[in-house]
């Protein structure tokens, strides 16, 4: 019996080029957790995720002082019953759920790794094996970059690599402004290649809805995502999605199955994009993941390619993985050492048991923050 003996964690911040904005949020580090699982017949499980930057030395906190001691002891095979013993952290209520949530999901993810080491088989096909390959789509378009730094991420995310279509930033403008930017954007590639917009929660309903009047005879967006501001909340998402006429998604800011359970029973989404990083790791995702077959709902992923691209490729409704380009997430493009070059566009999953990702030591040691 393969028992967790001890739970490590490294801290990684990179900072960026730029200050990237969207709607009414910014960004100046990257950061994510490497996560650590040490059983006791020395097999590791590891994983990286919670990209969250003032808040990482909590989560940190949270799985060595929390949660560490709640799995402990516990046969690592076991993955329900690990996860539900970590619920007690989630219970005080004088602080913010989301923050035990993504611990949970930093443990539950390297636990998981080891089970795909144990059982020697990847976990794109523990999980269901519906493909070994993802394809993927670029996010980009931030407020403050240049129309000349706009046509060089195009050319990173279209013509060097090959992704299927751009996720554009929108939301903190007048529609007309975001229409001209997406236009813009649009005249820059061919018909073939996807465009989605993501408002994260900018607009109000009828803001949205004059934005889909602007670009209807010039872009077919693939789906508009987080349109609405959260007061509006799931009202606003369904009826932009039916007075609009436009495929929905939501879900990266929810944090468990509850609050997914609410957008599809409402009617309000289309496309699923919870984050098994923020929210409870890849047990939870996939509790959601069969909650949106039975509702006929489309799985996305917010972000985090690395655990978001086996659990895509699992299933049978999976979308898109996402990435950014590399001056917004130096850690996708340096982190994973074994990253196979795009083939058609796609994502190509690693045959190793467990995630099968190889990590780079030099960027680690580079920008780990716990030394």
């Amino acid at each position: 019996m393969p028992l967790i003996e001890q739970i490590e964690t490294i801290p990684i911040k990179v900072p960026l080029k730029h200050l990237y904005k969207g709607s009414y949020y910014s960004m100046r580090n990257r950061c994510t957790i490497i996560t650590r699982i040490r059983t006791s017949d020395g097999v590791v499980g590891q994983s990286y995720n919670a990209d969250t930057d003032a808040q990482q030395s909590d989560v940190l906190d949270l799985i060595h002082k929390e949660l560490a001691p709640l799995v402990t002891g516990l046969d690592v095979m076991q993955v329900e019953r690990i996860w539900h013993a970590m619920i007690p952290a989630t219970l005080d209520q004088l602080r913010d759920r989301a923050l035990p949530m993504q611990a949970i999901a930093c443990v539950d993810s390297a636990v998981w790794d080891a089970v795909g080491q144990y059982s020697n088989q990847p976990l794109w096909k523990l999980w269901g094996g519906f493909r070994d390959r993802v394809p993927m789509i670029g996010i980009g378009g931030y407020y403050g970059t240049s129309e000349s730094d706009l046509e060089r991420e195009l050319e990173f995310f279209h013509a060097e690599h090959g992704m299927v279509g751009m996720k554009f930033k929108i939301g903190a403008k007048p529609p007309e402004v975001d229409a001209a930017r997406l236009r813009a954007a649009k005249a820059l590639v061919g018909d073939d290649f996807v465009f989605i917009v993501d408002a994260n929660q900018g607009y109000s309903v009828d803001e949205a809805l004059a934005f889909l009047r602007l670009i209807a005879d010039d872009v077919q967006l693939r789906w508009f995502e987080e349109p609405t501001r959260w007061h509006a909340d799931w009202r606003g998402l369904r009826d932009v999605r039916l007075r609009g006429n436009v495929n929905v998604a939501a879900g990266q800011s929810e944090i468990s199955r509850v609050g997914m359970r609410e957008l599809m029973t409402n009617g309000a989404i289309d496309v699923c994009n919870y984050d098994a990083s923020w929210g409870g790791g890849p047990t939870e995702w996939r509790r959601v993941a069969a909650l949106a077959g039975v509702f006929d709902v489309q799985l996305g992923h917010h972000e985090e390619a690395q655990v978001a691209a086996p659990l895509l490729a699992s299933v049978p409704h999976g979308t898109y993985v996402e990435s950014f380009s590399p001056d917004r997430d130096p850690i996708f493009w340096n982190l994973l050492a074994n990253r196979k070059p795009l083939e058609n566009g796609a994502l190509v999953l690693p045959d190793g048991p467990g995630f099968g990702w190889v990590l780079n030591d030099d960027f680690i040691e580079q920008y780990r923050v716990d030394r």
